[in-house]
C-alpha cells in the first residue's frame, strides 16, 4: 500500500505537515494554545495565549491532541484523499479539503456562539458572567484542534462519489457500502452534537461543518455531471 506513495502529492504533504506540528507539539505544547481556534470574542487573555486570533482558523487543522487523534485522522485522509486527489486533480482537492475545514470553523463558531448567548445574554460575556455560568465558561475559554472537520469533508466526498465501493470497518467482519457507513458516521455526530455530554470534548459539530461544507460543494461541482459509482 506504501510503495506507491507520491511525496510530491497534496495529501502526502497534508499529513507531513499535520504530523510535523504535532512533534512540535510534543516539544512546545503551548502550540496548541497559540495555534489552535479560540472563541471568536475570547479577546480579554483570561489565560496566556487562550485569544482569538484570525490566524487559528487556518491552523488549528494541522494541530491534534494526541496520537490517536493524529492516528484515525491522517489514516483517513491517506486512504480517501488520495483517491479525491486523483479524481480532481490537486489544486481542485486542496481547495476542497480547506474549504470544509473552514466550513467545519463556521458551524462550530456559530454554535458556540450560540450556546454562550443563550446562558448568559451576550455574546461577549464579561468574567464575571463566565463565572455564573459554569456551563459556558470551557466554551469561551477552551480551543478547538485537529483536522477532523476537514475529514468528514472528504469522507462525505467519497460516499458523494463512490457511494456503492464496499468499505470494511474494523471487528465488522463484512463489507458496507461507503453511502451507508459515512452516513451512519454523520448520524451519529448529529446526535452526540445535540446530546452535548458534560464529559465530551470532542467538538461534533465541527465535524458536521466540515460534512455539511462537503456535501454543498461536491454538489455544485456535479450538478452537470453523471454520478460516479
Amino acid at each position: 500500500m506504501f510503495n506507491n506513495i507520491n511525496t510530491r502529492s497534496v495529501t502526502f504533504n497534508l499529513i507531513a505537515i499535520n504530523v510535523v506540528l504535532f512533534i512540535a507539539t510534543l516539544a512546545f505544547p503551548q502550540l496548541d494554545q497559540l495555534l489552535g481556534l479560540h472563541y471568536i470574542f475570547n479577546t480579554h487573555h483570561y489565560a496566556e495565549g487562550s485569544n482569538f486570533q484570525p490566524y487559528q482558523i487556518i491552523t488549528h487543522m494541522f494541530m491534534h491532541g494526541g496520537f490517536m487523534h493524529i492516528l484515525f485522522n491522517m489514516y483517513g485522509l491517506f486512504m480517501f484523499g488520495n483517491i479525491l486527489e486523483q479524481v480532481w486533480g490537486p489544486k481542485k482537492f486542496l481547495t476542497y479539503y480547506m474549504i470544509t475545514g473552514f466550513g467545519s470553523v463556521v458551524l462550530d463558531m456559530v454554535v458556540k456562539l450560540i450556546i454562550v448567548h443563550n446562558f448568559t445574554g451576550s455574546f461577549d460575556p464579561s468574567l464575571s458572567q463566565l463565572e455564573n455560568f459554569p456551563q459556558v465558561y470551557g466554551t469561551y475559554l477552551s480551543n478547538t484542534i485537529g483536522a477532523s472537520g476537514a475529514i468528514y469533508g472528504v469522507l462525505v466526498a467519497f460516499a458523494m462519489l463512490f457511494p456503492n465501493t464496499d468499505l470494511y470497518l474494523m471487528f465488522v467482519p463484512v463489507p458496507v457500502k461507503a453511502k451507508y457507513l459515512i452516513g451512519f458516521f454523520i448520524l451519529f455526530e448529529l446526535y452526540l452534537g445535540f446530546r452535548m455530554s458534560n464529559d465530551d470534548n470532542v467538538a461534533h459539530f465541527a465535524h458536521l461543518g466540515g460534512a455539511l461544507f462537503g456535501f454543498i460543494l461536491v454538489k455544485i461541482w456535479n450538478r452537470n455531471r453523471t454520478n460516479f459509482y
